[in-house]
């Protein structure tokens, strides 16, 4: 048996991969069987064969530089495109949140945006796939040209994934004032949701509670059972009905249930304060009925001592009064039947009507015993009424003089005349009989004329005239 000739030495070649041959003899030495089937001759050329025979080195070299360099490409590649996937999910999600709540122009133009985007992140991941796809960095047989052509493309598409992620970043500064209103609608959603559903069980108990106490409440008892469809679609959510539409709602519901509860915890003091003014006005109307009874007197002494033109005005005040008396008494009547089947508004209007004719009768009762008054004290002495209407009107004199060398027409004429006409009331009292109601009607509408020139005055002097 010959000895292996020991091999020449040779250059260094290019690592390359296996040949079909020395594939096969692969595949053969992962058997055992087949290398112990093998004869004995063959044994030296298998061995021989995996030792390269002196003809081929299977690692280092540059092929596996270039190997090396475009699996880097590979990675860096890689790691670009889960980067622009993460800003491109980011973005969706904020995309999604505008639109759930802004359903403005810039709203629609920042969707627009985005699936303008989407199409350049789509183009640039196709680009990536297909680099990657194209080359099998794994091979054996894989040539130093190959490798270098991968990693040109990998980079390339590493560098597009990167610009087209740098574009999505400039574009989610650009969403900030929408996505910033967005998130602001967002937070408030679940606790005004929340208020309303605790305000509807606070109304909820609060009508309970009175019910209790032996009061119907059946308006409110229906003012909040219509709320219980609001409630069902508070339920169903903003996915469903939107969040500007859910908050509105969820306000709406708040405002209404917190005015049922509020009006139902007052119901027992209405009930109190509606009896309460029954009473009063009742009493009151008893008590107007005497008085307009002691009319007639009054009007008696005024035919005696004044002339006609002194009460002439207050003659139907008797029957007024009673009949005034009695329209008041059946509002009353009627409001108690209102308090009984406890129809509070109906109640309270009915109330305030009856107040309304008490107060009518008041003062038609009133008036004529304020004339008697007033009669008896300038037939007495008219000098008080004389003198308190002077007083008013050289009050007006030197304020309207205040300043000046000369009275302003605007100021002298009506209180000019407001002088003649005081002289003329007080010339009426001349005759046998005066109109004593006459000259008191005159002295007060001096005096009305009067202050409407002080006023007049002060206000052009307050605005610097």
């Amino acid at each position: 048996m010959t000895a292996t000739p020991s091999q020449p030495k040779t250059p260094p070649m290019v690592p390359c991969a296996p040949r079909p041959r020395h594939r096969a003899l692969l595949r053969a030495l992962r058997d055992p069987l087949t290398l112990l089937g093998l004869p004995l001759a063959a044994a030296p050329l298998l061995l021989a064969a995996f030792a390269g025979g002196g003809t081929r080195r299977w690692f280092g070299g540059r092929a596996e530089g270039q190997r090396a360099q475009a699996q880097a490409a590979k990675d860096d590649a890689a790691a670009a495109f889960y980067e622009l996937d993460t800003a491109q999910r980011d973005l969706r999600i904020s995309i999604e949140t505008i639109t759930a709540v802004d359903d403005s122009p810039a709203a629609r133009r920042a969707v627009d945006g985005f699936e303008g985007l989407g199409r350049r992140v789509d183009e640039a991941s196709l680009r990536y796939i297909g680099a990657v796809d194209a080359h099998d960095l794994d091979r054996d047989d894989l040539e130093a040209s190959a490798a270098a052509r991968a990693r040109a493309e990998l980079t390339a598409a590493t560098e597009e994934l990167g610009r087209v992620k740098q574009e999505l970043d400039r574009f989610a500064e650009g969403l900030g004032p929408l996505l910033g209103k967005a998130e602001t609608q967002l937070a408030r959603l679940a606790p005004a949701v929340e208020r309303a559903r605790q305000s509807l069980q606070a109304a909820s108990d609060a009508l309970d509670a009175v019910r209790a106490s032996g009061l119907a409440a059946d308006d409110l008892a229906a003012r909040l059972a219509a709320l219980a469809p609001e409630l069902t679609k508070l339920n169903q959510g903003a996915g469903r009905h939107g969040v500007p539409g859910t908050l509105e709602r969820a306000e709406r519901v708040t405002r209404e249930a917190e005015a049922v509860r509020a009006e139902a915890e007052r119901l027992p003091e209405r009930a109190a304060e509606t009896d309460k003014r029954l009473v009063s006005l009742r009493t009151r109307a008893q008590a107007l009925t005497t008085r307009a009874e002691q009319v007639e007197p009054v009007l008696s002494e005024l035919r005696r001592r004044f002339t006609a033109a002194c009460w002439q005005d207050l003659q139907h005040v008797p029957e007024q009064a009673r009949e005034t008396v009695r329209r008041a008494e059946a509002k009353l009547a009627e409001a108690r039947a209102a308090r009984d089947a406890q129809r509070w508004p109906d109640a309270t209007a009915l109330l305030s009507t009856a107040r309304a004719l008490l107060n009518e009768t008041d003062e038609a009762v009133s008036a004529a015993g304020d004339r008697l008054r007033r009669l008896n004290a300038v037939q007495k002495d008219p000098r008080a009424e004389i003198e308190r209407t002077r007083f008013a009107i050289r009050d007006a004199q030197r304020l309207a003089m205040a300043g000046r060398t000369t009275p302003d027409p605007r100021d002298a004429r009506p209180l000019d005349d407001a002088v003649a006409r005081l002289d003329r009331a007080v010339d009426g009292l001349a005759g046998r009989h005066p109109d004593y109601w006459h000259f008191l009607t005159e002295t007060d509408a001096v005096r009305r004329a009067v202050a409407g020139v002080v006023t007049r005055i002060r206000e052009e002097r307050g605005a610097g005239h």
